[in-house]
């Protein structure tokens, strides 16, 4: 069994307020209902403009886990484009 974990940085330049920002992250967390992942808030809780985002699947092995979470970048990604700023995957064994 492998835990995956994307780590991600965002940045949502259009937003205004605390409730701009949220509406964007429930946008990005609805779209990821159909990958096997689990997403949460994890940083930058109270910045308007900024946002992290931990990501993470369970999955048989570092190949499959890897798969579902670049399936999730890439669907943010094609959805909100220039959303991402930074990203990173990590894997336990």
């Amino acid at each position: 069994m492998v835990v995956g974990l994307l780590s991600l940085e965002l940045f949502i330049a259009d937003a205004q307020s605390l409730k701009d920002k949220r509406m964007v992250l429930r946008a990005v967390k609805d779209r990821l209902r159909r990958f096997n992942v689990a997403v949460s808030e994890v940083e930058h809780q109270a910045l308007w403009q900024r946002a992290g985002l931990g990501v993470v699947t369970i999955a048989g092995s570092e190949a499959l886990a890897s798969r579902e979470l670049q399936g999730a970048l890439d669907e943010i990604e094609r959805v909100e484009p220039g959303l991402v700023s930074r990203s990173e995957v990590e894997f336990l064994a």
